[in-house]
């Protein structure tokens, strides 16, 4: 039995087991849907940037930044696809399709949009990876990221404090990026 047809069988098997999603397999399956972002401060300078990848029914994102002040920043997605600087508020409100309150940490919340703080080391970088199992990337759904006004990531000067509505008290928006599906 060749490799392919080996491959095929274990398929096959799955699905005739009852398992809930065969995996990406290059040139086999469909790649999930992913989007990427490029973040730029108020001058147009960009500070960051991050891969959105469909997994499941969850968005795992991945967000590397550089050149920014040190400290812990907030991290949301908003509900309007513009990123006209300088302060960014083009980008709207937090992205909340199921009208919630803001914040991981608030009985009525999150938004969908609600991300962890991410740390902003002495040198000016930061990591942030997040699985958001409220958003998706498949363009029919409600909770899509790629409706019809698009969505934006953007980075605040303070710290998310996690349950204040409407926006945890996390300041000025620093960055900003348009998510933008892979092509």
């Amino acid at each position: 039995m060749t490799a392919v047809a080996r491959l095929v069988s274990v398929m096959l098997l799955a699905l005739a087991t009852g398992a809930c999603s065969i995996p990406y397999i290059p040139g086999l399956t469909p790649a999930p849907p992913a989007g990427g972002v490029d973040l730029k401060d108020a001058n147009g300078k960009i500070v960051g940037k991050g891969v959105l990848v469909q997994e499941g029914r969850k968005v795992r994102l991945l967000l590397d930044v550089t050149g920014l002040p040190p400290g812990f920043k907030g991290v949301h997605l908003h509900a309007v696809g513009r990123c006209d600087p300088p302060s960014f508020e083009s980008a709207g409100p937090h992205f909340n399709p199921a009208s919630a309150q803001h914040g991981s940490q608030n009985p009525r919340g999150p938004h969908a949009g609600d991300l962890p703080n991410i740390t902003v080391d002495g040198a000016g970088t930061g990591h942030l990876e997040f699985s958001d199992l409220k958003v998706s990337l498949h363009k029919k759904d409600a909770d899509t990221l790629f409706g019809p006004n698009g969505t934006s990531l953007v980075l605040h000067a303070d710290p998310d404090d996690l349950r204040t509505d409407p926006d945890g008290k996390s300041g000025a928006r620093i960055a900003c990026g348009v998510i933008q599906p892979a092509r």
